[in-house]
């Protein structure tokens, strides 16, 4: 980001430590405030300029599993872990290979991507708020961890995160569908992105229909409601009192992203970038003070023996599949952990930091999918659009939420693309060549034929996913062992894993739901979940079978608390053991409802940014040394650097 050298040499006045969402956003605003950021990325620029967001295109049209990781190049100096590193075995059971060392009941089949811009280069772009019960499950239902905040606590920085990340939706359906108060007249950055035909049909069948979880449970009245998406739309001119919207870059600075015209592959790379990424935040920096360093994996957090962060330790290499670094220190009077979950956990385990109350690493979390899957009797026009546009909303809160895991219903627009592998799989099992869980082996059918079969079968295909709250356990947890490096060397994480019974009950409501949502539509129900090579997630649950898949919700890991004693962070997300070493981001999270946690993430980092603030202002505040002195002793700053 600036002509100076590579290395990171000399003393900053913060250090991040990932260029994610949470990094990204916490540099801006710093450095916008005029502090001196080094912000260092164990991976590569990927998608640095239009020729490297070609690239990521080309890798992913010619990638043979459109998996979220498939338009990004590996790295060996700083792996990430994919979904294809976890099978599962013919009786039942998994077997993981890849960056993850797994030796839980189950595995965690959730990714994650290191290179710079993070997982959020690969996510689905929704961003729907927490509910305010998800804070408060302990107090209200008996289970999990309260947060130390509540929702009005972040109210404003959900707001100020909506604005950061260009949030299409609509406010006024939000608060009477899902119940999320909002300041009188507030409505969203954008224009709601406009609802699928597919969310017309399931309109058409379940507005207002009542379903049961079981026989005997109360009914649960549907509606299908629309979900916000950090997307391009249409900016709303009403938004900010009527000054409107201006997309990050408007004001003479780097802007790129159309609006979203429907490509169907969001998650994992959207061609025409209408869907928000941290790098249209980095194109954002101050670039006279915030610096990028790439190819900078950092190996531990250096502390003095009172426990204040001194800076980092980390490698610098030069070719990613053939690692030779060099180790390197950086300096600052802060140190910010922005790396993801996992990864900032395994940062804190190597560094032994933060360890008093025994939490780092434990806790970790996902929101386990339940998906599935059925054949319409009409096309229904899958594949166009982003994947999700709506959902149902009415599982999310509820007294139910006391016996079982409350779970959260998106509608998919791209068929039986998860749960079977389509379009592909649906062309290789036609030609005899292929078949999976949902569809099996035919004869093979070719020229017109062909055609007219796959029009006839993907466009009825309509599917649902259940995203599972889990709450936050122990024994579910990230670990490290130096037995098991990476190619540089450096511990990797072992993950040990399983669902409560809360959660598997949660699913098996969600079963029952999915069945009377398909007899709503009057479509065949072809949910089949199997043991096998695609269902590594697959259990039984009294006397039925169920498989989960990940959601790529990562969370949990160096749990936010209101005491020492019991957590890892404060409510600013800062060290409870260390004054100036913060631990951003999923993990900090006690619970995530059910909601995807990506716009509470940016809320939080937006929030932080203000207590690192506040911290360096008061550090770099002039001493007083007494009643004579003639001038100020330090150098004159009281509010921040110029």
């Amino acid at each position: 980001m600036s002509p100076a050298p590579r290395h990171g040499r000399g003393r900053y006045d913060v250090i991040v430590v990932g260029a994610g969402l949470s990094g990204s956003l916490i540099a801006k605003e710093l450095g916008d405030k005029g502090w001196r950021v080094l912000v260092l990325e164990a991976g590569t620029g990927t998608l640095d300029g239009w020729p490297g967001h070609l690239d990521a295109l080309d890798t992913f049209y010619g990638a043979l599993a459109k998996v979220p990781n498939s338009p990004y190049r590996p790295n060996a100096a700083a792996p990430s872990p994919d979904v294809l590193d976890v099978t599962g075995l013919p009786a039942g059971g998994y077997r993981a290979r890849g960056y993850f060392v797994q030796n839980g009941p189950l595995p965690y089949s959730t990714d994650y991507l290191r290179a710079r811009g993070g997982t959020v280069l690969h996510w689905l772009g929704l961003t729907p708020r927490m509910h305010p019960e998800d804070f408060r499950t302990r107090r209200t239902y008996g289970y999990g961890r309260d947060w130390p905040l509540g929702y009005d606590d972040l109210e404003p920085h959900y707001r100020a995160a909506e604005r950061a990340l260009g949030v299409a939706g609509d406010a006024a359906e939000q608060a009477a569908a899902v119940g999320l108060p909002f300041p009188d007249g507030y409505v969203y950055p954008m224009h709601a992105i406009p609802r699928s035909y597919v969310d017309d049909v399931f309109a058409a069948r379940l507005d207002g229909a009542t379903v049961r979880e079981a026989p005997g449970a109360p009914g649960t009245t549907l509606r299908v409601t629309g979900t916000p998406h950090a997307r391009n739309s249409t900016p709303d001119r009403r938004y900010d009192g009527g000054r409107g919207y201006r997309p990050a870059g408007a004001a003479g600075l780097p802007n790129y992203g159309e609006r979203c015209v429907g490509n169907a592959s969001c998650v994992p790379i959207c061609p025409v970038q209408a869907k928000y990424t941290p790098l249209k935040t980095q194109a954002t920096w101050d670039r006279r003070r915030v610096r990028l360093l790439t190819h900078a994996v950092v190996g531990r957090v250096l502390a003095d023996g009172n426990g204040r962060a001194l800076g980092v330790e980390y490698q610098e290499y030069e070719d990613p599949a053939a690692p030779v670094a060099t180790t390197r220190t950086a300096e600052a009077d802060v140190v910010v952990l922005a790396a993801h979950a996992i990864e900032n956990a395994r940062l804190l385990l190597v560094s032994r930091l933060a360890g008093h109350s025994d939490q780092v690493g434990r806790n970790l979390m996902d929101h386990p999918v339940l998906l599935g899957w059925g054949l319409a009797r009409h096309p229904v026009g899958p594949f166009r659009g982003p994947a999700s546009t709506s959902g149902l909303e009415s599982f999310r809160t509820g007294p139910a939420r006391r016996e079982r895991a409350p779970f959260r219903i998106e509608i998919s627009n791209w068929g039986w693309g998860w749960p079977a592998g389509s379009p592909g799989s649906d062309v290789a099992r036609l030609l005899g060549i292929g078949a999976g869980p949902a569809q099996p082996r035919a004869k093979g059918v070719f020229g017109a034929r062909l055609r007219t079969a796959l029009g006839e079968e993907i466009g009825r295909q309509v599917s649902v996913q259940f995203l599972m709250e889990q709450e936050a356990e122990e024994r579910n947890r990230v670990t490290v062992d130096r037995r098991h490096p990476d190619r540089l060397g450096n511990p990797r994480p072992v993950i040990t894993y399983d669902l409560s019974e809360r959660v598997k009950r949660g699913m098996a409501a969600a079963r029952s739901v999915s069945e009377e949502i398909f007899r709503l539509l009057g479509a065949e129900d072809r949910t089949a979940y199997e043991p096998g090579p695609l269902s590594p997630g697959y259990f039984r649950f009294e006397g039925r079978g169920f498989a989960f898949n990940g959601a790529g919700h990562g969370g949990g890991t160096h749990i936010m608390g209101a005491s020492r004693g019991t957590s890892v962070v404060d409510a600013w997300q800062r060290c409870w053991d260390h004054p100036n070493l913060y631990a951003v981001g999923c993990g900090s999270m006690p619970s995530m409802g059910t909601s995807n946690p990506s716009l509470t993430m940016a809320a939080l980092a937006l929030r932080s940014s203000e207590r690192i603030h506040r911290d360096l202002t008061e550090a770099h505040r002039p001493a007083a040394v007494g009643p004579l002195s003639p001038e100020p002793v330090g150098d004159g700053r009281t509010e921040g650097p110029a």
